[in-house]
C-alpha cells in the first residue's frame, strides 16, 4: 500500500489573484500555497462590523480607506496575501483586490484563526513598515489587544470593559462598548 502524500505544486502571484478573482471561496496565500479561509460567526461579524463603522465614519473625507473582509494585503517578505477582517489604508491602490502599506489591521479572533492570527500572522503584518496598529479583537468577551509600532519595537496592550482603545495611527479613539455594541 503506497502512502503517499501529494503536495500540490506552488503557484504564482498572478495565478492565485487570477484564481482568486473567480473563486467562490476566499483563500490567503503563503509562499506558493493557497489555503481556504473558513466562513465566519454573527458575533465575529457584528464585531467587525461595528468596527468598520467606526472606523469609517471617523476617515470620511480623508484621503484613507477602511476595508472589511474582502479585499487583501500583500505582505512582500512575508509572500503572503491575507484577508484582513478590517484594514485602514491611505495609498493610492496598486491593484483592485489588495493593498500593500496598510496603516491599521484588525483580526477578529475565532476558536479556529486565533492561534494563527496571534502567531505567524501578527509576525507576517509586522513586517509591513507602514502598519502602525495590529489589533486582536476577542469575541468571547470585552478584550482587545493593540500591537502598536513605537521607536523601539512593537508593544502590545490589552484593553477591558469600560476602557477606551486608542488608534494612534488615525489618531482615534474607542470606547471597547462600541466595538461591542449589540454583543455583550
Amino acid at each position: 500500500m503506497n502512502s503517499a502524500v501529494v503536495i500540490p505544486p506552488r503557484i504564482s502571484h498572478k495565478d492565485y489573484l487570477d484564481m482568486e478573482a473567480i473563486s467562490p471561496i476566499k483563500h490567503e496565500y503563503v509562499a506558493g500555497r493557497m489555503y481556504a479561509m473558513t466562513g465566519t460567526s454573527d458575533v465575529h461579524n457584528v464585531i467587525a462590523g461595528n468596527i468598520y463603522r467606526l472606523l469609517r465614519s471617523h476617515l470620511k473625507g480623508t484621503p484613507c480607506q477602511v476595508f472589511m473582509a474582502d479585499v487583501k494585503v500583500k505582505l512582500a517578505e512575508a509572500d503572503a496575501f491575507y484577508y484582513p477582517d478590517v484594514m485602514v489604508s491611505c495609498e493610492t491602490p496598486p491593484h483592485s483586490y489588495y493593498r500593500q502599506t496598510p496603516n491599521l489591521i484588525v483580526e477578529v479572533l475565532s476558536p479556529s484563526t486565533a492561534k494563527h492570527d496571534s502567531g505567524q500572522k501578527r509576525i507576517n503584518y509586522q513586517t509591513l513598515d507602514s502598519l502602525q496598529d495590529y489589533i486582536l479583537v476577542s469575541q468571547d468577551c470585552m478584550d482587545v489587544r493593540v500591537w502598536r509600532r513605537g521607536d523601539s519595537g512593537w508593544s502590545m496592550t490589552i484593553y477591558t470593559d469600560g476602557m477606551t482603545v486608542p488608534l494612534t495611527s488615525i489618531a482615534k479613539e474607542i470606547p471597547i462598548e462600541a466595538i461591542y455594541e449589540d454583543v455583550f
